[in-house]
């Protein structure tokens, strides 16, 4: 009896676990930036990263950790693309002001529930 309890607590554990992962088709540099961000305390807002298609592109938007600070867009190498939201004026650094416009949503990716 003991060890079906054992089995099932384990089970259960390794179920819980392995939810909290990071989809497998997620860009490494995309789960290294997340990884980094869970080291940190957690943000207020929370931290999120949100998929989107982005002219023609597979783009990742990074929320940021406070108030007036650039939301940043990766594509899948990581490289900044721009910030579309954000800032003193919420509107981003205007390098691609009609991405709210013209991209398309994919999936939330990762939300930190700490």
């Amino acid at each position: 009896m003991k060890f079906i309890l054992i089995a099932v607590f384990s089970l259960v554990i390794i179920q819980c676990k392995n939810s909290k992962e990071l989809p497998a088709s997620l860009p490494v540099c995309i789960k290294n930036k997340i990884e980094a961000i869970k080291k940190e305390p957690k943000w207020n807002p929370p931290a999120q990263v949100d998929e989107y298609n982005y002219n023609g592109k597979r783009v990742f938007l990074f929320s940021s950790d406070c108030c007036d600070q650039y939301n940043i867009l990766y594509d899948e190498n990581c490289e900044t693309l721009c910030a579309p939201s954000g800032g003193l004026t919420g509107k981003g650094d205007s390098k691609c002001s009609d991405f709210f416009n013209t991209a398309k949503y994919v999936k939330l990716v990762w939300k930190d529930s700490r």
